[in-house]
């Protein structure tokens, strides 16, 4: 496996952010495998470690089943782009947060093909759907995250698969029983990983009841925020 982590912990957490611009360069499969490794050392319950990754790169099937899943994000992406209207507002002034993530978005999905690396996160069911089955596949899915950033790489977690599911499952052999978890994007970043922004700490952290701030729950020195939901 690759041993040049050079990210703390923590320091990694605070800076991960979704990466949706890649270099057009491979993933070495030594680094592909350490990110996957990472992933399957998550939790899940009673331990049945029931996550599976079926990864797509250069295969036939794999090249079909990109270009299905760039499909379905070019459609996805163009509904909600008038639904969250991503065009109006400050969407019409090109140096603001509104429309640079407009711009990243169209870039991301336009180029979907030339991904590095497509990873689709599955679960193996062996029980009926419940509420909380996602609890033993979506921190596998940060571990995935949270190795590439430590390898110089970047990623981000999409739905873009459910637009085309029972194509993909058709051509991938997917078996019903299975449930498809999410699209992971890795590669590259074109761009780099940062501090992220998210709401002040005492907005979201609460004490001895809901709404009640917790006097301890204090942001780092210098940590900058950002509002919840699309931009406006």
């Amino acid at each position: 496996m690759a041993d040049d982590d050079a990210v703390g912990l923590l320091e990694g957490i605070a800076t991960t952010r979704a990466i949706r611009r890649f270099i057009p360069e491979p993933v070495p499969e030594e680094a592909l495998a350490t990110m996957l490794f990472a992933a399957t050392r998550a939790p899940s319950g009673s331990n049945r470690q029931p996550f599976r990754f079926l990864v797509l790169q250069h295969g036939p099937r794999a090249e079909k089943a990109r270009r299905l899943i760039a499909d379905g994000a070019r459609r996805a992406w163009g509904t909600k782009r008038q639904v969250d209207r991503y065009d109006t507002g400050s969407g019409t002034v090109s140096s603001s947060p509104k429309a640079r993530l407009a711009a990243t978005m169209s870039h991301f999905v336009e180029d979907f093909e030339h991904i590095p690396v497509v990873v689709l996160p599955c679960l193996e069911r062996y029980r009926e759907p419940t509420p909380t089955e996602g609890a033993s596949i979506y921190p596998a899915c940060q571990n995935l995250l949270l190795a590439a950033r430590a390898l110089g790489y970047g990623g981000v977690l999409t739905g873009w698969h459910a637009m085309v599911e029972p194509e993909l499952r058709t051509l991938l052999g997917i078996p019903e029983h299975v449930f498809m978890a999410a699209t992971i994007a890795l590669g590259r970043p074109a761009g780099r990983h940062g501090p992220v922004r998210r709401r002040p700490l005492h907005e979201l952290v609460f004490e001895d009841g809901w709404g009640q701030a917790a006097a301890w729950a204090v942001d780092p020195p210098g940590t900058a925020f950002t509002q919840a939901g699309p931009p406006r």
